[in-house]
């Protein structure tokens, strides 16, 4: 066994000449306990949280999208694009055109986002969790439909139980000039039923669903789409099928993945996480440096026993290294226990849902990742050397004089 290590263990747990020594020790292991379980506990949260938003982000945002890099809309009737809508690794194959339009329903207006896509949209079988009032239906033996989000909703006080009144729509005609003396000349002016209301984030919020033909009536559009929603079949890796689809499509066409189409959002949920770490992290390292004055009162109580092991030939190295790893382990023992309590707490709040947001029942989510723990434990580490380093240095410091005094 290691020289510095054994001694090292051994004044762990052996008795000490005042009982301050033992509590400052306690306290520092305590201290380390609660800053890694706490550290461990809020990470998982934050993965929770994180993992709900883009589960509603990802309801209705495709795993890829292809888009014109250079303009607003292109022809989809290519030779690529129906062997590519055929592929059988293809779940859903959506056709998109979207334009923003003026919205109106009785004397209330807002400028929203219409968004046209085709029947296989629909495939998307998560669309009815994000439905908040009415059922996601945008075509029906009546005719088309329109699915809003709550934020159009919300500023025209549509009303999907009301059958006489329709949301109109106006959009600028195509190629029209402006010289007509009543300026709704200008515009194409189509009404339909409103049969939904989802909502998923203030983004999304603002958009206007509807069946590709009404868009193209609306937008005076008869082959061109904005673009190409695409949805994958289980078991098939999106980057490498984005990679393929990128060296067919050239530079003439953008491939997004769920991270490019929502940077903002990845960006923001990262932060904060990160945020929270580097704030507990600087809690945590208050803790673990109270392991200085802890190590400082044992060398003054070992000093008589520093002073024999220098004469019987100990040297500066070994004797710093005794009291290194009696700092070490005393916060590792506190992170490890932390580390431990934080697990089970996350297993318990999953399995029982101890801890809820609201009144609701909303428990908070909680999602394990082992690089979160592998990062707490790095972290403690880290901090635990430096902190015992530097108590260490005081265990060699006048060890000529006591070995005069001894």
């Amino acid at each position: 066994m290691n020289t510095a290590l054994y001694i090292a263990r051994r004044y762990l747990f052996a008795k000490k000449s005042t009982n301050a020594i033992n509590i400052i020790s306690t306290i520092s292991v305590l201290g380390v306990f609660v800053g890694s379980a706490a550290l461990i506990i809020i990470l998982s949260v934050f993965n929770g949280f994180g993992g709900l938003v883009l589960k509603m982000f990802n309801t209705i945002t495709p795993q890829l999208v292809i888009a014109p890099a250079r303009g607003k809309t292109f022809d989809p009737n290519t030779a690529y694009f129906r062997q590519l809508k055929q592929n059988k690794n293809i779940y859903s194959y959506t056709e998109v055109l979207s334009e923003n339009a003026l919205l109106k329903y009785h004397d209330k207006q807002s400028v929203g986002l219409v968004k046209g896509v085709s029947t296989a949209y629909l495939k998307n079988k998560s669309l009815d969790s994000i439905t908040i009032q009415g059922k996601f239906v945008i075509q029906n033996s009546s005719g088309p439909n329109a699915v809003i989000g709550s934020a159009i909703q919300n500023y025209l006080m549509v009303n999907t139980n009301d059958p006489f009144t329709q949301l109109e729509i106006f959009s600028p005609k195509k190629g029209m000039k402006t010289t007509s003396i009543n300026p709704a000349d200008d515009f194409t002016d189509l009404s339909i039923p409103v049969s939904g209301i989802f909502e998923v984030q203030q983004d999304f919020d603002n958009i206007a669903i509807v069946p590709l033909s009404f868009a193209r009536k609306l937008l005076q559009e008869d082959k061109k789409i904005s673009s190409i929603e695409i949805n994958l079949q289980k078991g098939i890796d999106p980057a490498v099928f984005q990679a393929n689809m990128e060296d067919q499509l050239g530079s003439n066409f953008v491939v997004k993945d769920r991270i490019e189409q929502n940077k903002a959002l990845y960006n923001i949920l990262g932060t904060e996480k990160w945020a929270v770490y580097i704030i507990l992290t600087f809690i945590l390292i208050i803790a673990i440096f109270n392991i200085i004055g802890s190590l400082t009162m044992l060398v003054i109580d070992k000093l008589k026993d520093i002073a024999i092991l220098s004469s019987l030939g100990a040297g500066k190295g070994l004797i710093k290294r005794i009291f290194l790893f009696e700092g070490m382990m005393i916060t590792m023992a506190g992170c490890i226990f932390g580390l431990i309590a934080g697990l089970l707490f996350c297993l318990l709040q999953q399995r029982f849902g101890w801890i809820k947001m609201s009144e609701d029942n909303l428990v908070y989510p909680v999602d394990l990742r082992w690089k979160d723990f592998l990062l707490v434990f790095v972290t403690v580490s880290v901090f635990s050397f430096m902190a015992s380093a530097l108590s260490s240095n005081l265990s060699v410091k006048n060890i000529n004089h006591l070995n005069q005094d001894l």
